[in-house]
């Protein structure tokens, strides 16, 4: 065959071949604020684990975990999510406890794999007469926004800690900026509750003069309120070497799970697109441990046992356990319309209130 033939043909060859390769996958992941630790975590999933799979992953701004579960549920196009075990946990209960919208959101979700422990900042004003944490009972609160996971982790904990449900004129429903200039400059609440992974780039920017007008309340390991906190939550310490512009002193606090969490997807493509992003998380670990946010040094790449009502995405959970070993879906329940009532603020909180 001439050499021009030869050569015509394999450029017909590649041309064909680019022209049937399927079109890259064009997903999304909700996280929470610009300022918050999950959206950073988002664009190095984004970057070290999707483009190597082949799919553009499009991080999206949230308000948090709840809202989070939500979108992941029914949004177009969001194929994963960051959540905060509480809230999943908080869904998983509603559900239990016969809350038809709240089983219908959570049981199609599945873990893809834990990640690391979320700080919990208890944020007073320098001034404040206010020490540990568990000395906000009755305090003016900013909890986070409606549909955040910090909303439900400060109502979790402070049911926890003082054995009644926070008070509804205490609960400020407000983002993290929000909150720390009604802290701050309108001295309208007391504490700011805020869950970040440290280093959180909200805490990280602020410069020495911060001192001057905020502190973080500790947590008293001699109070009984803490061991009630314990039931659910776990001691971390915020470390100065996080923010060593402003904090003077390693403070000790708690902690909750992050999660990565997809939904039981049945059509081929999608699993099959999610199998290589699963792959491609386990061979490329090491490089968003190198390369990524400081929290992914605290990721193990291990799946462990779940608690009952918490489960893996098959195919997802598959290729991470082979690939771990060194080795090479149902539908969504039908919808039921929950019953005419006054919504509790758990549900308000978790935005399932139909009332």
């Amino acid at each position: 065959m001439p050499i021009r033939s030869m050569v015509t043909g394999l450029m017909l060859m590649v041309f064909l071949s680019s022209a049937a390769a399927a079109p890259r996958a064009e997903y999304k992941i909700v996280t929470a604020s610009k300022t918050g630790t999950y959206i950073q975590i988002g664009n190095d999933l984004a970057k070290w684990v999707a483009e190597p799979a082949g799919i553009d992953l499009e991080v999206l701004e949230s308000k948090g975990s709840a809202e989070n579960v939500q979108r992941m549920r029914f949004e177009r196009g969001v194929k994963l999510a960051l959540v905060q075990s509480d809230v999943y946990q908080a869904f998983l209960d509603e559900a239990k406890a016969g809350n038809a919208d709240a089983g219908n959101i959570i049981r199609p979700l599945r873990l893809v794999l834990p990640l690391y422990d979320e700080e919990i900042y208890f944020v007073a004003r320098a001034d404040s007469p206010l020490i540990a944490i568990h000395e906000i009972k009755n305090k003016k609160i900013g909890v986070g926004p409606l549909g955040s996971g910090t909303a439900l982790t400060s109502r979790t904990l402070y049911q926890l800690m003082f054995g009644e449900p926070m008070p509804a004129g205490s609960a400020q429903y407000l983002s993290n900026e929000d909150a720390l200039v009604k802290l701050t400059v309108d001295k309208s609440i007391d504490v700011a509750i805020i869950v970040a992974g440290q280093p959180a780039k909200l805490f990280s920017d602020m410069k020495p003069e911060a001192r001057n007008f905020i502190k973080l309340l500790k947590l008293d390991e001699s109070a009984p309120e803490t061991t009630r906190a314990k039931k659910t939550y776990f001691p971390a310490t915020v470390r100065t070497s996080s923010y060593p512009t402003w904090l003077p002193a390693d403070v000790p606090t708690l902690t909750v799970k992050a999660y990565l969490v997809t939904y039981d997807y049945g059509l081929q493509s999608t699993v099959g697109n999610l199998g290589r992003f699963a792959e491609s998380l386990c061979t490329n670990f090491d490089k968003l441990q190198a390369n990524g946010h400081p929290k992914w040094k605290q990721v193990r790449l291990e799946l462990p046992a779940l608690s009952q009502g918490w489960s893996y995405f098959g195919p997802m959970e598959k290729r991470l356990r082979a690939c771990i070993a060194g080795q090479a879906g149902f539908g969504a329940p039908p919808s039921v319309k929950a019953p005419a009532r006054a919504c509790t603020e758990q549900e308000l909180v978790l935005g399932i209130c139909k009332s």
